[in-house]
């Protein structure tokens, strides 16, 4: 029996993404359809490597296809291309070399923003995506202590090239000054640097740049909105209610400034006893993502405290690169993969541009 190619597509049509609620075919998902007799091989491109569903998705396209008659073998790949942001009204240019502008904010100081940017952007490179960080905290840019970095800028001759480690292109204020010098500056001179740090920068093909903002509701968060086309926020929080009652400001504040929220993280959310398992509550628990279903706004994970992370953030080794396996390493990969997933939502509520390959 002869096996059509329209039988393969209408087969797969079953297949459903469940995360933009469509099927892969009219997604456009299956590329290099190939029918050999009954053997029959196609790739399944996806939006992004971090998809937290790709083994489902390919198990279930699989198994759809086996049920067509005459079809005695499946091979599927899977693959991945990032979509590119870009300004819905056309006022923000793209970053060059960035498809995916992420924000990380607080509403406060003190609940872990930056270890969240920082092992929220290796998180996504280990899915096998290119990433980048912009420590955006200019008062106090700790990007580099927790990726164990000195460095000396660098330029190709036009732009500023990134400094790079564990695989992330690095930019940060606290490469061109002295740990002891405080940063004095009023609104417009942050601005500045913001701008350079898009505009000015040699970023190489990255499909997401995480951006490491200051904590509340201030100028840096303002210029971002005004600079480039933001995919979205993630807001971390704790469960405890000073810190929540500050992060309902931090997600009024994204609303007001075109900026989604991609999704809600609780930090330092339950204590687990290196001993014995126990559980504790040491800041209660559950309050954000309580009030990520109050607003309306994505839970995207909630983060355990666990001592290796304040111990790899002090020594430059981040824990997913010294504990990538360890219960709290795997809750930051779900909070990636959460992360990528509502990127790419939000990616299909708004018109892209065609993308250059690479070769």
């Amino acid at each position: 029996m002869q096996v059509e190619q329209g039988s393969i597509l209408t087969a797969l049509k079953v297949v459903k993404d469940p995360d933009l609620q469509r099927d892969i075919v009219s997604l456009g998902f299956i590329k290099d359809l190939k029918i050999d007799g009954g053997r029959v091989a196609f790739t399944i491109e996806l939006t992004t490597p971090a998809c937290p569903v790709k083994d489902q998705l390919r198990d279930q396209a699989r198994a759809a296809v086996m049920q067509v008659p005459g079809v005695t073998a499946v091979d599927v790949q899977m693959s991945a291309r990032v979509r590119e942001a870009v300004s819905a009204d056309g006022a923000r240019q793209s970053v060059p070399g960035v498809k995916n502008v992420i924000a990380v904010g607080a509403g406060k100081g003190g609940v872990g923003k930056t270890t969240v940017a920082v092992n929220l952007a290796l998180a996504l490179a280990r899915c096998g995506s290119k990433v980048g960080i912009i420590d955006a905290d200019i008062y106090g840019p700790n990007v580099p202590i927790m990726l164990g970095m000195k460095g000396q800028l660098t330029t190709d001759g036009k732009k500023i090239v990134p400094a790079e480690k564990y695989g992330l292109q690095v930019i940060s204020m606290g490469f061109l000054t002295s740990d002891e010098a405080p940063i004095i500056w009023r609104g417009p001179m942050l601005h500045g640097a913001l701008q350079q740090f898009f505009r000015e920068v040699a970023w190489a093909n990255l499909d997401y740049l995480v951006v490491d903002l200051p904590p509340g509701t201030g100028d840096v968060a303002l210029s971002l909105s005004q600079t480039v086309p933001v995919a979205g926020a993630i807001v971390v929080t704790t469960p405890q209610q000073v810190s929540l009652a500050d992060t309902r400001r931090a997600v009024a504040m994204y609303r007001k400034l075109n900026i989604p929220t991609l999704g809600m993280v609780e930090n330092m959310s339950y204590y687990v006893c290196t001993h014995c398992g126990h559980e504790a509550d040491i800041f209660g628990r559950g309050g954000g993502e309580e009030m990520a279903i109050a607003l309306g706004t994505p839970f995207v994970g909630r983060i355990p405290i666990y001592q290796p992370i304040r111990e790899g953030s002090d020594v430059g080794v981040p824990l997913l690169i010294s504990e990538p396996d360890s219960p709290a390493g795997q809750a930051f990969m779900r909070v990636a993969e959460q992360t990528a997933a509502q990127v790419s939502i939000a990616s299909y509520h708004r018109p892209t541009i065609p993308l250059t390959v690479v070769k």
